[in-house]
This record gives structure tokens, C-alpha cells and sequence, in this order.
């Protein structure tokens, strides 16, 4: 697949991701809502594109394809939920790209607390929040005494201006939350 095809298969897959997510009324996790099963349906089909990708071409690097696309190609990842063994093996390829400096860390942080929280173990970067019906609350946090430690080294902004605007857009019920991490953290 040469560069700007993959460019904008990314591009278009990341789009119909957040266009799917936005439809949803926060953040619910109602898997009932139909609206969830059209999520649950782009993530499917995205999570199957780039596990074919990825088994035949490798991580997509950054200085390949570019920041975008590199982000892209995380957010898909990140929401592979569905398929835990998948998400194993993206989180493992983008860590070896992220070693090589070819895939941004501040991402990978936000999927290495993803793929804690769905093995049922505590986050390192306190990227995961849920909301049980009483409001938004974080996931557990291994080693909360080294969390702003660890943030700062991959390049993320503190933990309480993360939690504040998370917690600020999350007070707006007529508007959607994100569904990637705002892009300054």
C-alpha cells in the first residue's frame, strides 16, 4: 500500500470512529444503545483492517506516514477493545515503535492504561475514567506517587489538568465527550 493510500484509508477508518462516537450522548456504557452497536461495528471492521495491516507491513512508523496518520493508527488500537488479543499485539508493536521513536508516547500511554484496565489491572498514566452512574471517576492508578513522574516522561501534561477538562467536558451533557484524548495532553 504505498504512503498516501495508507494516509487516507487511516484518515477515512479515524473519521468514521469519531463520527460513529459522536452520535452517542457521553460517554455511556449502555452497550444496548443501538447507537453502541454502530460503534461496536466500526471498531469491529477497523480493528480487523489493521490487524491485517499490521501482520503484513508492519506498525506504520512516523516518519513514514507522518503524525496524523501515526495518531490514527493509535486510535484505532485504542479502540480495539473487542478483540483483547489483537490489542495485545498492537499495543506490543507500537511500544517497539515508540522505542524507536517512531510512534508517539503520549499515545502509547493512553493504550498501555487501556490495555490495563481491560486485563483488570491498575493504569500507569491515569488516562482511564469511567462513569458507574454517579460521575466520572478514575480507574485505578498503580503507583499513584510516581503517576506525574511517569506522565512528564512521555510527554503528557499533569494528571489534574487532565482530570479538571475531562471532568469540565464531562459536565455538558448536550455535547459529546471526546473520544480520543484532547490533544494537549
Amino acid at each position: 500500500m504505498e504512503t498516501k493510500e495508507l494516509q487516507a484509508e487511516l484518515e477515512r477508518r479515524a473519521a468514521l470512529d469519531q463520527e460513529a462516537r459522536s452520535a452517542v450522548d457521553g460517554w455511556s456504557e449502555d452497550p444496548r444503545t443501538e447507537l453502541w452497536d454502530v460503534v461496536n461495528k466500526v471498531d469491529a471492521d477497523n480493528t480487523r483492517w489493521l490487524l491485517k495491516f499490521v501482520t503484513e507491513h508492519g506498525w506504520p512508523r512516523m516518519s513514514d506516514v507522518g503524525e496524523e496518520a501515526a495518531t490514527n493508527t493509535w486510535l484505532l488500537a485504542q479502540h480495539a477493545d473487542s478483540r483483547p488479543e489483537d490489542q495485545l499485539l498492537f499495543h506490543r508493536l507500537m511500544a517497539a515503535a515508540v522505542e524507536a521513536g517512531e510512534a508517539p508516547p503520549r499515545l502509547f500511554a493512553y493504550l498501555e492504561d487501556r490495555v490495563r484496565t481491560n486485563a483488570g489491572q491498575p493504569q500507569l498514566y491515569g488516562t482511564q475514567f469511567i462513569d458507574r452512574g454517579e460521575g466520572l471517576e478514575v480507574q485505578p492508578i498503580e503507583d499513584p506517587e510516581g503517576l506525574a513522574a511517569r506522565r512528564l516522561a512521555m510527554g503528557m501534561e499533569p494528571f489534574e489538568e487532565n482530570e479538571a477538562r475531562l471532568r469540565a467536558i464531562w459536565k455538558h451533557d448536550s455535547e459529546p465527550a471526546p473520544a480520543q484524548p484532547p490533544s494537549s495532553s
